[in-house]
């Protein structure tokens, strides 16, 4: 079972958003006093996802990934971005 899978299991009738093409990205979520669920992504996984998966190089990924996906905020549960790509 995947951690996404998991964690839909655990919380069915939450609506979580996830960023399409990263399951393997997940490390986990954050249950916020909101009653929301965000899904945590690691940055340094999704920037390698894209260089391999999509061909870019690492500074197109990097300015994809800045542009596409940490600049698209969908309200309060999206995504959080764990920078640990340093």
């Amino acid at each position: 079972m995947t951690k996404l899978e998991d964690i839909i299991e655990q919380y069915p009738d939450q609506e979580i958003l996830v960023a399409s093409g990263f399951d393997n990205c997940i490390l986990g979520y954050e249950y916020n006093w909101g009653g929301n669920i965000r899904l945590i992504y690691s940055v340094k996984a999704m920037l390698e996802e894209l260089v391999v998966s999509e061909s870019m190089t690492e500074e197109d990924a990097i300015e994809h990934f800045e542009y596409n996906i940490r600049g698209g905020y969908v309200g309060e549960k999206t995504p959080i971005w764990c920078q640990d790509d340093f």
